[in-house]
Protein backbone atom coordinates (compact mmCIF):
# COMPACT_ATOMS: atom_id res chain seq x y z
CA UNK A 1 0.00 0.00 0.00
CA UNK A 2 1.06 3.56 -0.67
CA UNK A 3 1.04 6.65 1.50
CA UNK A 4 -2.15 7.33 3.46
CA UNK A 5 -4.44 10.17 2.41
CA UNK A 6 -7.42 11.36 4.44
CA UNK A 7 -10.16 12.84 2.24
CA UNK A 8 -12.64 15.01 4.19
CA UNK A 9 -15.57 16.02 1.97
CA UNK A 10 -19.29 16.20 2.75
CA UNK A 11 -20.34 15.56 -0.86
CA UNK A 12 -20.39 11.75 -0.99
CA UNK A 13 -20.05 11.55 -4.78
CA UNK A 14 -17.07 13.90 -4.90
CA UNK A 15 -15.48 12.15 -1.91
CA UNK A 16 -15.87 8.82 -3.73
CA UNK A 17 -14.43 10.23 -6.98
CA UNK A 18 -11.40 11.74 -5.22
CA UNK A 19 -10.81 8.56 -3.23
CA UNK A 20 -11.05 6.31 -6.28
CA UNK A 21 -8.67 8.54 -8.25
CA UNK A 22 -6.09 8.61 -5.47
CA UNK A 23 -6.40 4.85 -4.89
CA UNK A 24 -5.78 4.28 -8.60
CA UNK A 25 -2.57 6.30 -8.18
CA UNK A 26 -1.29 4.07 -5.38
CA UNK A 27 -2.45 5.96 -2.29
CA UNK A 28 -4.21 4.30 0.63
CA UNK A 29 -7.31 6.45 1.16
CA UNK A 30 -9.34 7.03 4.32
CA UNK A 31 -12.59 9.00 4.12
CA UNK A 32 -14.54 11.32 6.41
CA UNK A 33 -17.76 13.21 5.70
CA UNK A 34 -17.08 16.12 8.08
CA UNK A 35 -14.25 17.79 9.98
CA UNK A 36 -15.08 16.19 13.32
CA UNK A 37 -14.86 12.71 11.79
CA UNK A 38 -11.68 13.75 10.00
CA UNK A 39 -10.12 14.98 13.25
CA UNK A 40 -10.97 11.67 14.93
CA UNK A 41 -9.33 9.72 12.11
CA UNK A 42 -6.22 11.92 12.27
CA UNK A 43 -5.96 11.20 16.01
CA UNK A 44 -6.28 7.44 15.54
CA UNK A 45 -4.17 7.03 12.38
CA UNK A 46 -0.71 8.45 13.03
CA UNK A 47 0.57 7.30 9.63
CA UNK A 48 -1.55 9.71 7.56
CA UNK A 49 0.73 11.59 5.17
CA UNK A 50 -1.80 13.85 3.39
CA UNK A 51 -5.06 15.62 4.20
CA UNK A 52 -7.42 16.71 1.42
CA UNK A 53 -10.27 18.75 2.91
CA UNK A 54 -13.21 20.78 1.70
CA UNK A 55 -13.71 24.12 3.48
CA UNK A 56 -17.50 24.33 3.80
CA UNK A 57 -18.94 21.35 5.65
CA UNK A 58 -21.62 20.84 8.28
CA UNK A 59 -20.51 20.61 11.88
CA UNK A 60 -18.57 22.62 14.41
CA UNK A 61 -15.29 22.83 12.48
CA UNK A 62 -14.90 23.92 8.89
CA UNK A 63 -12.15 22.54 6.69
CA UNK A 64 -9.83 25.50 7.25
CA UNK A 65 -9.98 24.98 11.01
CA UNK A 66 -9.31 21.27 10.50
CA UNK A 67 -6.35 22.10 8.24
CA UNK A 68 -4.92 24.50 10.84
CA UNK A 69 -5.37 22.00 13.70
CA UNK A 70 -3.77 19.26 11.61
CA UNK A 71 -0.81 21.47 10.70
CA UNK A 72 -0.21 22.36 14.36
CA UNK A 73 -0.73 18.92 15.85
CA UNK A 74 0.65 16.75 13.04
CA UNK A 75 3.20 18.91 11.18
CA UNK A 76 4.27 15.98 8.98
CA UNK A 77 0.80 15.90 7.33
CA UNK A 78 0.74 17.72 3.98
CA UNK A 79 -2.50 19.57 3.26
CA UNK A 80 -4.66 20.33 0.20
CA UNK A 81 -7.73 22.53 0.79
CA UNK A 82 -10.56 22.60 -1.76
CA UNK A 83 -13.70 24.73 -2.03
CA UNK A 84 -16.36 25.66 -4.53
CA UNK A 85 -17.94 28.37 -2.42
CA UNK A 86 -15.11 30.53 -1.24
CA UNK A 87 -11.60 31.44 -2.19
CA UNK A 88 -8.94 30.92 0.46
CA UNK A 89 -6.18 33.47 0.74
CA UNK A 90 -2.65 32.15 1.18
CA UNK A 91 -2.64 33.77 4.62
CA UNK A 92 -5.70 31.66 5.57
CA UNK A 93 -3.88 28.40 4.84
CA UNK A 94 -1.35 26.58 7.00
CA UNK A 95 2.24 26.89 5.77
CA UNK A 96 2.87 24.66 2.78
CA UNK A 97 -0.81 23.95 2.11
CA UNK A 98 -2.26 24.15 -1.40
CA UNK A 99 -5.70 25.56 -2.30
CA UNK A 100 -7.78 24.34 -5.25
CA UNK A 101 -11.10 25.82 -6.42
CA UNK A 102 -13.92 23.43 -7.26
CA UNK A 103 -14.69 22.10 -9.65
CA UNK A 104 -11.14 20.86 -9.80
CA UNK A 105 -9.69 18.23 -12.03
CA UNK A 106 -8.88 15.04 -10.13
CA UNK A 107 -5.39 15.12 -11.62
CA UNK A 108 -4.93 18.54 -10.00
CA UNK A 109 -5.58 16.99 -6.60
CA UNK A 110 -3.05 14.19 -7.06
CA UNK A 111 -0.61 16.72 -8.52
CA UNK A 112 -1.10 18.93 -5.48
CA UNK A 113 -0.18 16.03 -3.20
CA UNK A 114 3.12 15.75 -5.05
CA UNK A 115 3.55 19.54 -4.84
CA UNK A 116 3.06 19.58 -1.06
CA UNK A 117 5.42 16.63 -0.64
CA UNK A 118 8.15 18.41 -2.60
CA UNK A 119 7.82 22.14 -1.80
Amino acid sequence: MGLKVLVVEDDAILRFDISEHLSAHGYEVLEAENSEEGFSILESQQSIAFLVTDIDMPGILDGLMLAKFAAERWPHVRIVVISGRRQAEVSDLPDGAVFLSKPCDLAAISGSLLETANP
